[in-house]
């Protein structure tokens, strides 16, 4: 079973345009399925999930749909709060929370404060994150707490600063609605993660759609470099 699921949510409006329904229906929609994925990671035993919720090129979007989305965050993290405390869940979100308002960081910070000793699952959500941002970020971090060193640094020295610096990298990377990118996504932290692309629209990722992409997971041999018969022997 993978240690570390990040996840590409794709198709939340596509599925609402295929039933005649505002994009932000899909959305609305896309945040059952949320639930339902946390559920099942529990359930199954993963014990770390990742989901790209809002990268930094979804500003771009139609202003009222980013509003929209904005104010459904806040409204995801008052309303499942208590649910993910009660599950042993914890919640950290990672990204530039430059550009989110008063109330939305808020609700942020108290929701890591509430669940920031729970050891059931790490649910991290990635908003207003892209992976190069995050690169650049550790790169700055890193000078920061070094500045007499210019030369010398090691992967270790720059992954010490990433986003999800403490967590396992991900082991499976599930990317729904048919598009095969990964849209600048934990660029540094997908290295050596196993892809899994869907035709599935998020909407509709349920059971039987997450437990075939970690059947597909189980299936492959990961070699990190190696050969199958340095594998088989060891």
């Amino acid at each position: 079973m993978p240690r570390h699921i990040a996840i590409v949510m794709d198709g939340n409006g596509r599925w609402a345009r295929k039933r005649l329904m505002p994009r932000v229906a899909g959305h609305k929609r896309g945040l059952e399925t949320v639930r339902r994925v946390v559920q099942l990671c529990v359930e199954r035993g993963v014990p770390n999930l990742t989901l790209f919720a809002f990268s930094s090129e979804n500003w771009r979007r139609p202003a009222d749909e980013v509003s929209f989305l904005m104010q459904l965050f806040l409204r995801a993290l008052h309303d499942e709060i208590r649910r993910l405390h009660k599950n042993g869940i914890r919640l950290r979100v990672i990204g530039d929370k430059s550009r989110f308002d008063a109330a939305l960081l808020a609700a942020i910070e108290e929701a890591e404060r509430t669940t920031a000793s729970n050891t059931q699952l790490t649910l991290t959500i990635a908003a207003n994150y892209g992976g190069r941002w995050d690169i650049l970020n550790a790169v700055s971090e890193m000078l920061a707490a070094h500045p007499d060193r210019r030369e010398g640094f090691s992967e270790e020295d720059l992954a010490a600063h990433l986003s999800l610096h403490d967590l396992p990298e991900p082991d499976l990377f599930i990317r729904t609605g048919g598009e095969q990118r990964v849209s600048n996504f934990l660029l540094w932290q997908l290295a050596y993660t196993e892809f899994y692309f869907t035709d599935c629209l998020w909407p509709e990722f349920d059971d039987a759609a997450f437990d075939k992409a970690i059947a597909s997971f189980r299936s492959r041999e990961r070699r990190f470099g190696r050969t199958s018969e340095q594998l088989g022997g060891a």
